[in-house]
């Protein structure tokens, strides 16, 4: 159930709304959830664009962008880890039109402390969450009446 946001100069990305959907249907298939309105629901991404005169490196260049993925603590193993950095590094590279964005494009993986994770104004740890996906799990089991 990861929030991300995108922080880049204006411009940079033609259409923000395809962007922030390819980004979350990419972590939560990295995060390997099941498919439930649970993980789909709060699973989103925020595009932020910036004058360009709010960014910039040491060289003074504002071309770059950055990506905040925030988890629940423990969802992303190391090979998780690899896998959604280089994918959204990719997607972002392509939203923006430029091959050359993936050397520019920093994506920061950082997690909710236990019981950090606020869901309809309750803070979830996760068993919480795991009882959520759980009882859903069981809803959709169940035949129609």
């Amino acid at each position: 159930m990861p929030m991300i946001d995108v922080y880049a100069t204006q411009g940079t990305f033609a259409d923000k709304h395809a962007l922030a959907q390819s980004l979350a249907a990419a972590v939560m298939r990295w995060e390997q959830v099941p498919d439930l309105a649970l993980f789909r629901d709060n699973t989103a991404a925020f595009v932020h664009d910036l004058p360009a005169d709010s960014i910039a490196n040491v060289a003074g260049e504002s071309n770059y962008v950055r990506v905040q993925v925030l988890t629940p603590a423990g969802v992303l193993d190391r090979d998780k880890q690899l896998g959604v950095v280089k994918e959204l590094t990719e997607i972002v590279a392509a939203a923006g039109a430029d091959p050359t964005l993936t050397q520019r494009t920093w994506v920061l993986l950082t997690e909710s402390p236990e019981g950090g994770w606020g869901v309809a104004g309750h803070a979830n740890t996760g068993a919480d969450l795991a009882q959520s996906a759980r009882a859903e799990l069981a809803a959709n089991a169940q035949p129609p009446a």
